[in-house]
């Protein structure tokens, strides 16, 4: 099958999104080197939305509009933090995520403001603020510190670290992903790492997927070149958890999938009440079959009978 001549990738406008096409497209060439790539842009609704995404539609408005160019032809591929894919409705008719690339660092970290005192989350004083833009973060970041404030935010990431440093809405700390600051340069800000075990990452978290049409068989079997095994096992075991418990992109769910030095899948499943009150966790691994699939629909069952569905939807026990 011949190589496409033009790859036309779809990405978000955002600084740290076009960042990921970039890095799509050297892949490419060093696959293909004759194929040349474009990188097409576009600023979503949810880019311009200041408020809360839930009353949007949710965190899958960042990949809605790319979609649909995708589907119209207007592009060849689309470039998706997997982390923003939404897990209770199915993939646009007629695409496909025909690779993801190697999983990057999933930690979140701490950052606190230049010239701050405080290094860690357990120097902060009782009613301290701490910002972040995830309900997952949020919901975990209470359980453990139910004495701290914490603060939803949006916006650019660059623009997130001016605010805390400027002190205009009195943020005593934020909490980022590590990756996301790699991408543009941030790592130095960085002051404390959270294990997984303290703050269990999102489905999906540090995973890049790519997205074409069924039907363009040129385009799907270049990108299965890039295709990283090891992820899309792991991220398989993760989003069927994530569909299982229909879980979309504002629900406090987070989920995380390891392969040990044997080969063997393990899964970590935890949903939240959104102030981290309540929650469930479930933890299993692939046995003998290894199958992602089982394994997912393992561990939403477990967290299910546990009553996750309720916290999900916000009913007390």
């Amino acid at each position: 099958m011949n190589a496409p001549e033009l790859i036309r990738i779809g990405t978000r406008a955002a600084p740290m999104a076009a960042f990921q096409a970039e890095q799509v497209a050297e892949l490419i060439h060093k696959h293909s080197p004759d194929t040349r790539t474009e990188i097409v842009t576009h600023t979503t609704e949810a880019d311009l939305w200041q408020g809360d995404l839930a009353k949007l539609g949710g965190k899958g408005l960042f990949t809605k509009e790319i979609d649909q160019m995708l589907q119209r032809g207007s592009i060849d591929i689309a470039v998706h933090c997997m982390k923003d894919v939404a897990g209770d409705k199915p993939i646009p008719e007629g695409l496909i995520f025909a690779a993801y690339l190697p999983r990057e660092d999933v930690q979140d970290v701490v950052l606190f403001p230049e010239g701050s005192e405080h290094s860690t989350l357990d120097d902060l004083p009782a009613g301290a603020t701490v910002a972040t833009s995830a309900v997952r973060r949020k919901a975990q970041i209470l359980r453990d510190r139910p004495h701290l404030q914490v603060e939803r935010v949006r916006g650019l990431v660059g623009n997130r670290v001016d605010k805390l440093d400027q002190g205009e809405k009195g943020w005593s700390a934020m909490v980022l992903s590590l990756a996301g600051l790699r991408r543009l340069g941030l790592e130095h800000r960085a002051e404390q790492a959270l294990s997984v075990d303290e703050m269990i990452p999102a489905v999906g978290a540090g995973v890049i997927g790519i997205e074409c049409r069924r039907d363009d068989a040129p385009v799907a079997g270049l990108l299965e070149q890039l295709n990283h095994a090891k992820t899309m096992k792991e991220l398989t075991a993760e989003r069927v958890m994530l569909h299982g418990l229909r879980g979309h992109c504002n629900s406090p769910i987070a989920g995380h999938c390891v392969t040990g030095p044997d080969g063997q899948l393990v899964l970590r499943g935890m949903v939240f009440t959104r102030e981290g009150a309540q929650f469930v966790h479930a933890q299993h691994w692939g046995e003998a079959s290894n199958d992602p699939g089982t394994l997912g629909a393992r561990v939403c069952a477990d967290l299910l009978r546990q009553g996750a569905r309720e916290l999900i939807e916000g009913i007390p026990h």
